[in-house]
């Protein structure tokens, strides 16, 4: 992949992070795998807005998923992802 798809790619991994929520979502998942129902819960989000934010932070390969029964259990995609989030809370701490 040549640079230019590499920070266009970088790029769009950025707006996906760019809101709260999904960064919250990343955040507790970073902590346990856990399905939809407790991501939900612990958001303090209904069950049809966090899945939307699931959706799109799988569709960015920023989340996998593994279907158990009835319930999708979501799990980090890569350490990368993790570091990522991490990186970022870290950074905001020390701002504040």
């Amino acid at each position: 992949m040549n640079e230019g798809k590499l920070l266009a790619e970088a790029a769009r991994m950025f707006r996906v992070l760019g809101n709260e929520s999904r960064l919250l979502l990343l955040s507790l998942v970073s902590h346990e795998n856990r399905p939809v129902s407790a991501l939900a819960e612990a958001a303090k989000m209904s069950q049809p807005l966090t899945s939307q934010h699931l959706r799109i932070l799988r569709d960015a390969g920023l989340l996998e998923a593994d279907r158990r029964g009835k319930e999708v259990i979501y799990r980090i995609a890569d350490h990368h992802v993790e570091h990522v989030v991490r990186d970022a809370i870290a950074h905001a701490r020390e701002n504040a």
